[in-house]
């Protein structure tokens, strides 16, 4: 008998030895790096994972969509401006699983299969991450802003709420010109644009981030949505930075109220 319970006391710490690298391995936390093949083509990405992650518990989960600047391959860039800016100042502020898909050169979110490479990044990180599907978001900058109505129009219902920050639906001219098949994805310079996309949208709750003085995506893309938004009776905040050009992220990501604001927003009970 005595053998015995040494033989069972031996085993069950064996076992506890064993398990140790594995335990470790799940609370594996910060930057992590990731991958996915989307249609044949293999695409790095970025997930933050929070210091407190324990996979006992169901998670926020943010997808960013960065600007133009970030494109490429590497699967790092992204990280570089906006949310992973925000997330390196105080890796507190942002208690959620933070999702970073790259877009590829010459590109932007609009257009196959950069969507779907968006998405998928998303569902893979929910999965892995013990991801909560009531409070997922999504936000993005610049051309990422652009891509944020895009999905969410593609999608809706699918995110608990949104932050867009210089974004719209119609592309400038000087994008157009720099990449012509954009021009599928443009809608008519027309109110009746702005008034379809925010009911495809629908009532996610939205909060609008613009610089004044942008020079690169015109003011007015996001001060029409705002107004469509609106009409429809959405939950939606619009910032407008005096004096700021182009790049309004910071100050928007630094808004102490944006990220509370976020993350109380759930598909099974939206607060207002």
């Amino acid at each position: 008998m005595l053998v015995a319970s040494r033989r069972l006391l031996a085993l069950l710490v064996f076992y506890f030895l064993i398990a140790i690298p594995a335990h470790a391995k799940n609370h594996e936390t910060g930057f992590l790096d990731r991958s996915i093949t989307v249609q044949g083509a293999t695409y790095k990405y970025q997930v933050f994972v929070p210091d407190t992650w324990t996979p006992r518990e169901k998670w926020p989960v943010i997808l960013f969509l960065h600007g133009a600047g970030e494109r490429g391959e590497d699967g790092l860039q992204e990280t570089d401006v906006g949310i992973g800016t925000a997330i390196r100042s105080n890796r507190s502020v942002i208690p959620a699983i933070v999702v970073m898909p790259q877009c590829r050169p010459n590109v932007w979110w609009l257009q196959p299969p950069m969507d779907d490479l968006a998405i998928a990044s998303l569902d893979a990180a929910i999965k892995e991450f013990h991801g909560d599907v009531q409070r997922t978001y999504l936000t993005g900058l610049s051309m990422g802003g652009y891509g944020t109505w895009y999905l969410a129009e593609k999608y809706p219902g699918r995110f608990a709420a949104l932050i867009v920050i210089c974004g719209g639906i119609r592309p400038s001219a000087g994008a157009l010109k720099a990449n012509p098949a954009l021009a599928k994805w443009t809608p008519a310079d027309d109110p009746k644009s702005y008034a379809d996309a925010a009911a495809k949208v629908g009532n996610t709750p939205v909060w609008i981030f613009h610089g004044a003085d942008d020079d690169i995506v015109p003011v007015t893309e996001s001060q029409r949505m705002y107004a469509a938004m609106k009409q429809i009776g959405a939950d939606v905040h619009y910032t407008e930075f005096p004096g700021v050009r182009h790049a309004s992220w910071d100050k928007a990501y630094d808004d102490p109220q944006l990220f509370p604001w976020l993350l109380s927003k759930s598909l099974a009970v939206k607060e207002k």
